[in-house]
């Protein structure tokens, strides 16, 4: 332990050290907080960066373990949480200038949670205005960059969160996801990103397949985390009943792979044709589940795009009614991109956005039927490699914003629980000799949160190491 630095270690290694009396929730604060002013001026990842109130909360906490009595699972664990989950008495932009910058009345239930398992919040970490973008691309925030290629976007719309995870901002990190928001920026920042079920992690406010989640170095850290975030909240009223899950077999049992029926989902069916390093990347992860006695079945898409389509301008039509309930400087505030995109759904009549919000329910029939001859299914994350850094998405286009989606949206829509986890690098479209991580797709039914989590763990131990993470660019 004493040759990772300790910014460097996972949850459950601070937890071990603090209990040991190896180093203190203070020590590791103050590493993280270095770790951050060296990174922070080439990646943009945090928002309230505020080191008085992150080191008060770790001196809170070394006091209790000082005395033996820790007040929760993540007593004096690092943690971020994304701009757009409340804490108490602090605006919630959302990414954009448009907002008041009114103070949250109280914690939203991610937030909740994490302070009452005793965790250090250091920092909240930046999104793309409204979280419409699969980018760092804010009018509210400096834009965020990826730290393996800072020509490159660390993806969206947990964009900071990402790039601060790979960063090393310390081991845990808060993010959402409507239709890929946890997992894209997962995959191009190489690290785990999870999207529950639906309804397993309460949030406020809930919304038609929006989920909160973990994006961590590990599984197991993520796991950890779960085990803090699934706790009950009546403010949630799409919440799952409360279930007694060990999650802790996320890390300490292994997952017999034997048999398992897994579908290979190499071609989404809509948006981008998938690149082919990534291909080659996830076709090997399928070869490693196969080793193992897992039934890896190649799968026909199940998506199409036609239900993107219908998806996009669901989205479009809310997106512009929003935007028209805003005051005329307000509205003039948000990104141009976002702009055009939702102003294109003027035109739409009545009988266009009922066709569009019923592309939801289609897709999530077709998600459930494609999925019920398999355990889980494995796919990419994103089709490509990540876009260049103040590019709002893959393509540059407003009106084409998402079709780098079609491996993730559906298992927003479906309710499925799905997770990223890294398979492998590809070379940098930006910087010649840089490499980029490239993230699987594990998905699994319904509720089956924790064995999408041993999937993912099963996956890391035939992976093998990762790569090293990203250092700190010069000055030069």
């Amino acid at each position: 332990m004493s040759h990772t630095a300790l910014h460097d270690l996972g949850a459950h290694e601070l937890l071990a050290g603090y209990r040991a009396r190896t180093f203190s929730p203070l020590d590791v604060a103050q590493a993280v907080l270095a770790q951050i002013e060296r990174w922070e001026p080439h990646i943009a990842a945090t928002w309230l960066l505020r080191p008085e109130l992150a080191l008060a909360q770790a001196r809170t906490s070394e006091a209790r373990w000082a005395r033996g009595e820790p007040c929760g699972a993540l007593d004096g664990v690092p943690i971020t949480v994304k701009e757009n989950i409340a804490t108490a008495g602090d605006p919630v932009p959302l990414g954009t200038r448009a907002v008041a910058l009114a103070p949250a009345a109280a914690d939203a239930p991610p937030a909740a949670r994490v302070r009452e398992a005793g965790a250090v919040i250091v920092a909240k970490t930046t999104m793309p205005d409204y979280g419409m973008l699969s980018s760092g691309l804010s009018t509210f925030h400096a834009i965020s960059r990826n730290p393996w290629d800072v020509s490159r976007t660390p993806g969206g719309s947990s964009a900071g969160a990402g790039a601060a995870a790979a960063a090393g901002y310390g081991p845990l990190h808060l993010g959402t996801d409507i239709g890929g928001s946890i997992r894209l920026p997962a995959a191009w920042c190489g690290i785990v990103g999870l999207k529950p079920s639906l309804g397993r992690v309460p949030i406020d406010p809930p919304y038609m397949g929006r989920a909160a989640g973990p994006m961590t170095r590990s599984v197991a850290d993520a796991a950890l985390l779960m085990q803090v975030l699934s706790r009950p909240d009546a403010r949630d009223s799409m919440a799952l009943p409360p279930q007694a899950i060990d999650w802790s077999l996320a890390w300490r049992a292994d997952k017999p792979l034997k048999g398992v029926r897994i579908g290979l989902l190499l071609e989404a069916g809509c948006g981008l044709a998938v690149e082919p390093a990534i291909r080659v990347a996830v076709e090997h992860a399928a070869h490693l589940f196969e080793a193992q006695g897992a039934v890896v079945t190649p799968m026909p898409p199940f998506m199409t795009p036609e239900l993107l389509a219908g998806l996009d301008h669901f989205w479009r039509m809310r997106s512009m009614l929003d935007l028209d309930a805003l005051a005329p400087a307000a509205r003039d505030s948000v990104l141009p991109v976002i702009r055009e995109w939702a102003e294109s759904a003027r035109g739409m009549s009545g009988a266009d956005v009922f066709r569009a919000y019923a592309a939801t329910h289609t897709t999530r029939v077709a998600t459930n039927a494609a999925m019920q001859a398999f355990d889980y299914v494995i796919s990419p994350v994103s089709p490509n490699a990540p876009a260049p850094f103040d590019w709002p998405s893959p393509t540059n286009d407003p009106l084409r914003g998402l079709e780098h989606i079609g491996f993730t949206v559906p298992f927003n829509i479906g309710e499925q629980p799905a997770v990223s986890v890294n398979c492998g690098y590809m070379d940098s479209p930006g910087t010649p000799g840089a490499a980029l991580p490239i993230g699987l797709q594990i998905a699994g039914q319904r509720f089956d949160d924790l064995g999408v989590l041993q999937m993912a763990r099963a996956f890391e131990q035939l992976r093998g190491p990762q790569r090293a993470w990203p250092a700190v660019p010069s000055k030069a």
